[in-house]
């Protein structure tokens, strides 16, 4: 009978109580949007989720959150969202084009705005995808703005 060999028991994967948390809320919304595809208020269902997950958010993390959701909403209406791995997330024909990470989530001195590939934020050889948010600012909206707006040519 063969045994494991001692450098594949220190090379365990172990994730931080923040990653578990995490990827039970992932599973715990594929089993919400397959309920939803059943729907016919599937969208409206899926940002009430969203709604609820800012809610629950305290501190600078919820004014951001709230913030950005309207923001969004506003600049790309054509978006709709849902929550990803327990944070609010925001689609493009399907696929997920930005997101907010809360500070609190994973215990970081600030939370960020990701966007994934399907953004248009292409420029040159290296650009920059994921932005640390500490407040919302007129400064940071019309950042933010300008950047969503790039992000859906």
């Amino acid at each position: 009978m063969a045994t494991k060999s001692a450098t594949a028991q220190k090379t365990a994967v172990t994730f931080s109580a923040e990653e578990r948390a995490a990827m039970k809320s992932h599973a715990a919304e594929l089993k919400a949007a397959a309920r939803r595809a059943k729907s016919a208020n599937a969208a409206a269902e899926a940002e009430q989720e969203v709604l609820a997950k800012i809610a629950e958010m305290t501190g600078a993390d919820h004014e951001i959150a709230s913030a950005l959701h309207t923001l969004i909403k506003s600049v790309a209406p054509q978006l709709t969202c849902k929550t990803w791995y327990g944070m609010p997330a925001y689609l493009l024909d399907g696929k997920i084009l930005c997101f907010y990470q809360a500070a609190s989530k994973f215990k970081t001195r600030y939370g960020t705005l990701g966007f994934n590939d399907i953004a248009s934020l292409d420029d040159g050889d290296a650009w920059p995808t994921h932005f640390a948010l500490r407040a919302m600012t007129p400064k940071v909206e019309a950042q933010i703005t300008e950047t969503l707006r790039k992000a859906l040519c």
